[in-house]
C-alpha cells in the first residue's frame, strides 16, 4: 500500500472573477486598455494611493521605542476592536455603552465573514436545514465562505436588470416567505457587484419584516465612508436595525477606506440581548478563533487604532476618505454627462448615478461585455460591472466611446 500523492485531486476550475480578468489584461500591451476589474481604489493617474493619514500613522508607529513584536490577545487588539465597533455601531451606541457588542479582529472583511460564518454554523439554533441567504448577486466569495462551514446558501432576488436597479418587491416577498428565523446576509452600503443600495425608507420596511418574521441579519460592511463619504451616513442601515432590536452582527473592512489592502484588519461585531449572552458569545470566538489563526496580525491593527483614536488623525482620515469616494462620485458624473449628452448613447443611464460605491452595473448584455474586451481592450467583468475607481480623466471618454460604440453594435 502506498502513501498519500494527491495525484487524484482534481484540477480547480477556472477563477471566473475580476482576477481572472486581470491575468488576461496583464498580456494586453493596447496601450489604450483600460481595467475596469480591479477591485482597489486607484487615483486619477491609475496609480494605487497611500492615504497620508496612513503614512502619517505609520511614522509615528516606527518612530516609537517600545514598540515590540508580541502576539495579541487571541480576540485582537483592544484599542483596535473598540474604536472599530464604535466606527460602525455609533460612538453613542446603547448596546455597546450596555457590553452587548462582542467585537473580534478579523483578517479583513473575508475573515469577519467566515469567522462569522462558523459561529452561526455551529451555534445558531437551526429551524430545519442549515442555509443562508445571500443577495443575487452577490460578492461571489460569500458562497464558498458558507459551503465551507456547512451552511447551504440559497439567493433572495436583488438587483432588476429590466430597471437597472433593486428588486425590491421581490426581495421583500423573499423575506416574508422565508422560513422563521432565517439568515439573511445584507450589504450595509454599496452593494457588490451592483452598487445598488436600498433607501432608508426601503431598509425600514425590510427591518419590519426582519422583525415580524424572526430573522437573522448577517451584514457585512466593506465600504463604510467609501460609499459616500460620509462614515456615519454609510452605517446607517446598521445602526438603524440595531436601535430597533433586529438580531444580527456585522462584519467590518478597513481595506477600502483605509487603503490597507494587503494588511488585512477587520473585525466581526456580534451584538447580543445582554452582556451575560455577549460574554459566552466572546468565549466561543475565542475558542474558534484560536483554533483558525491562534492571533490576528498586529501592523495594520496598530495603523487603524491609532487613526481610529487620535482625534486629529481622525479628521485627516475622514478627509482622506472623503478624496476618493468624491473622485468616484465625479468619475459617475463624468461618464453620465458624456453618455447621455455628448454621445446621446442609446437607453437610460441614469443608475449610472444613481448606484453608489467602487462598483456599477453598467446593463450591458454579455455579448457587448466581450466586445468592449475583445476589441476595444476594456477588460471588465461578463456581466457588465465595472469598477468606477478604474475611470479617470485620462481614459474615460475613450471608455464612454467604446461603451457608445459596443451598445450600437457598431464596436
Amino acid at each position: 500500500m502506498s502513501a498519500e500523492s494527491w495525484q487524484s485531486v482534481p484540477l480547480a476550475p477556472p477563477d471566473r472573477s475580476y482576477l481572472q480578468v486581470d491575468r488576461r489584461l496583464q498580456a494586453d500591451d493596447f496601450a489604450k486598455k483600460i481595467n475596469l476589474g480591479v477591485g482597489a481604489y486607484r487615483d486619477d493617474s491609475d496609480k494605487p494611493w497611500v492615504l497620508p493619514v496612513v503614512k502619517k500613522a505609520e511614522q509615528k508607529l516606527l518612530s516609537t521605542p517600545n514598540i515590540d513584536h508580541e502576539y495579541l490577545p487571541i480576540t485582537g487588539l483592544p484599542e483596535f476592536t473598540g474604536a472599530a465597533a464604535k466606527l460602525i455601531l455609533g460612538s453613542d451606541s446603547l448596546a455597546i455603552a450596555e457590553g452587548r457588542v462582542t467585537s473580534v479582529q478579523t483578517i479583513s472583511g473575508t475573515g469577519a465573514n467566515h469567522l462569522g460564518a462558523l459561529f452561526v454554523a455551529r451555534f445558531y439554533t437551526w429551524g430545519g436545514n442549515k442555509q443562508v441567504f445571500l443577495s443575487d448577486p452577490t460578492w461571489v466569495n460569500h458562497f464558498a465562505i458558507f459551503k465551507n462551514v456547512g451552511v447551504e446558501p440559497l439567493t433572495y432576488p436583488y438587483y432588476n436588470p429590466a430597471t437597472i436597479g433593486l428588486d425590491f418587491d421581490g426581495l421583500i416577498a423573499s423575506l416574508t416567505s422565508a422560513p422563521p428565523r432565517s439568515i439573511y446576509l445584507l450589504h450595509a452600503c454599496a452593494h457588490n457587484p451592483t452598487g445598488v443600495d436600498p433607501t432608508k425608507e426601503q431598509w425600514g420596511k425590510i427591518a419590519d419584516v426582519m422583525l415580524e418574521k424572526g430573522h437573522y441579519a448577517f451584514f457585512d460592511c466593506a465600504y463604510q465612508g467609501f460609499a459616500s463619504g460620509d462614515l456615519d451616513g454609510d452605517a446607517w442601515a446598521v445602526r438603524e436595525f440595531v436601535r430597533r432590536g433586529v438580531s444580527l452582527l456585522v462584519c467590518q473592512s478597513f481595506a477600502k477606506n483605509a487603503g490597507l489592502y494587503g494588511e488585512r484588519v477587520g473585525a466581526l461585531h456580534v451584538v447580543s440581548p445582554d452582556k451575560e449572552t455577549a460574554d459566552r458569545v466572546k468565549s466561543q470566538l475565542s475558542v474558534l478563533q484560536r483554533s483558525e489563526i491562534s492571533n490576528p496580525p498586529t501592523y495594520g491593527a496598530r495603523i487603524v487604532s491609532m487613526i481610529l483614536n487620535d482625534r486629529g488623525m481622525f479628521e485627516e482620515w475622514k478627509r482622506d476618505v472623503v478624496t476618493m469616494s468624491g473622485r468616484i462620485i465625479e468619475m459617475r458624473k463624468q461618464l453620465f454627462q458624456l453618455l447621455t449628452v455628448e454621445l446621446k448613447t442609446p437607453g437610460n443611464w441614469d443608475h449610472i448615478v444613481n448606484q453608489i460605491g467602487m462598483f456599477s452595473f453598467t446593463g450591458v448584455t454579455p455579448d457587448q461585455s466581450k466586445a468592449l474586451t475583445e476589441k476595444a481592450h476594456v477588460y471588465l467583468t461578463v456581466n457588465g460591472r465595472i469598477s468606477m475607481a478604474g475611470l479617470n480623466t485620462h481614459n474615460i471618454r475613450y471608455f464612454a466611446e467604446s461603451l457608445d460604440r459596443a451598445v450600437r453594435g457598431t464596436l
